[in-house]
């Protein structure tokens, strides 16, 4: 058995606070015991603009929120899945949406830029990561102690061919930060789908509140098992979520119906 834990934030635009909140929940979630933490999508800032977090943007290795999170990892000793941060990208004005790796030793070791890039527009509520965000164009995964870990952002949930691209995974991550309106409509159902029809664990980190921007999240961090079942859930607010990957269940299902096997393209 595997202890995981996810982190739900409702960041604020000020980094100092997020780092302060960001230490403290990890701590909790290794003092449940888990052994590999996530964390939320836009953790270190959710700005009161989306260009904000385009100043913080860090250079790969370098920079106080990659260092909080390898010392968070190495103090704790877990696999910390760093939500994303804002890395700098090749575009002037843009950045990537960057979930980092961190072994127990706080080593980086592993890298996902976010591919699919939110767009949303309908009555006054409209978003596009577009004008922000340069999208990532491979597949991220990672070998864990219990096996292997896909990494996804968000908006990549609503692509299976993604996860499908990842092969045969143990766990799925997916930080995120829902807006309420879809995340209200669609994020369960999509975190159940995705758990199902690749017979594995899912972990979502999520944000989850009013934010000082105005900007509501949906939060419902949670873990799904391989079944489709929620097995925690936390609706709103920050908090930590945390359960147990089971390897045997994990096959027993893939044994029972062979789906996976089955498939034909």
């Amino acid at each position: 058995m595997t202890t995981v834990a996810a982190i739900q934030m409702v960041s604020t635009p000020h980094l100092e606070d997020n780092l302060v909140t960001v230490r403290r929940l990890v701590a909790e979630a290794a003092g449940k015991g888990a052994t590999l933490v996530a964390l939320p999508e836009y953790w270190p800032i959710m700005g009161m603009t989306d260009v904000d977090k385009v100043a913080l943007a860090e250079e790969p290795g370098a920079g106080p929120i990659q260092a909080c999170m390898a010392e968070l990892a190495r103090e704790h000793g877990i696999w910390l899945v760093g939500g994303t941060l804002p890395i700098v990208s090749p575009s002037a004005g843009k950045v990537l949406n960057t979930t980092l790796v961190y072994d127990p030793q706080g080593v980086s070791m592993s890298r996902y830029d976010k591919i699919h890039l939110f767009g949303f527009n309908k009555g006054t509520e409209s978003y596009d990561e577009a004008r922000t965000i340069v999208p990532g164009d491979t597949v991220g995964v990672f070998d864990a102690p219990f096996g292997r870990v896909g990494l996804s952002v968000c908006y990549d949930l609503r692509f299976p061919e993604l996860y499908r691209a990842m092969g045969e995974c143990a766990l799925i991550i997916v930080p995120a930060a829902f807006t309420y309106t879809t995340g209200r409509a669609h994020w369960e159902v999509l975190l159940r789908a995705r758990a199902i029809e690749n017979q594995c664990y899912v972990l979502a980190a999520a944000q989850g509140g009013m934010h000082v921007n105005g900007r509501r999240t949906w939060g419902h961090s949670m873990l799904v098992d391989p079944w489709g079942e929620v097995k925690a859930v936390l609706p709103e607010g920050e908090g930590v979520i945390a359960g147990e990957l089971d390897p045997v269940f994990l096959l027993g299902v893939r044994d029972s119906l062979p789906a996976l096997r089955h498939r034909k393209m």
